[in-house]
């Protein structure tokens, strides 16, 4: 039997803790890399090849940037899911229910309009941090009022 969860208090954020330290971790590792290599490059390249290399180790940086920056927010309004290239905002009465399949790479949240968004920022490589998330969110948006079944015509 699962735990009850209470709702946590309002604003609160998700986001996964081992993906941030990867993305981030590699970015600074890429732009650290592209310096050391545009200072060793020999003397045939010149001055636009080595800020050449570093603008790509910063393009590197900002696609892993992408990855890192994903959260979930919630505040008294809705929640606001952040993806890697996209950003959603929903009202607590279009939200339904969030799942987070076993061996999936992330939570799902279901809406009244019968859509499904994926909610990268509830890594499920994380478990149980993974599931208490998913059951805080759950526990807010059964306390917020999950949206009910559309009037018949």
């Amino acid at each position: 039997m699962p735990d009850i969860v209470t709702p946590p208090s309002l604003p609160v954020t998700w986001r996964p803790r081992r993906g941030r330290l990867v993305a981030y971790g590699f970015a600074a590792a890429a732009v650290i890399g592209a310096l050391i290599f545009a200072i060793a490059l020999p003397e045939p390249f010149g001055l636009a090849d080595k800020i050449a290399m570093v603008g790509l180790g910063c393009v590197f940086a900002g696609v892993l940037h992408l990855l890192g920056r994903c959260r979930v927010e919630a505040d008294d309004a809705g929640i606001t899911l952040i993806n890697a290239l996209r950003s959603h905002r929903y009202t607590w009465p279009e939200v339904i229910d969030v799942t987070l399949i076993e061996g999936e790479p992330w939570a799902k949240i279901d809406f009244a309009d019968g859509s499904t968004v994926g909610a990268m920022g509830i890594q499920g490589s994380e478990k149980g941090r993974a599931r208490r998330q998913v059951a805080e969110l759950t526990a807010l948006i059964h306390e917020r009022g999950e949206a009910g079944e559309p009037p018949s015509p």
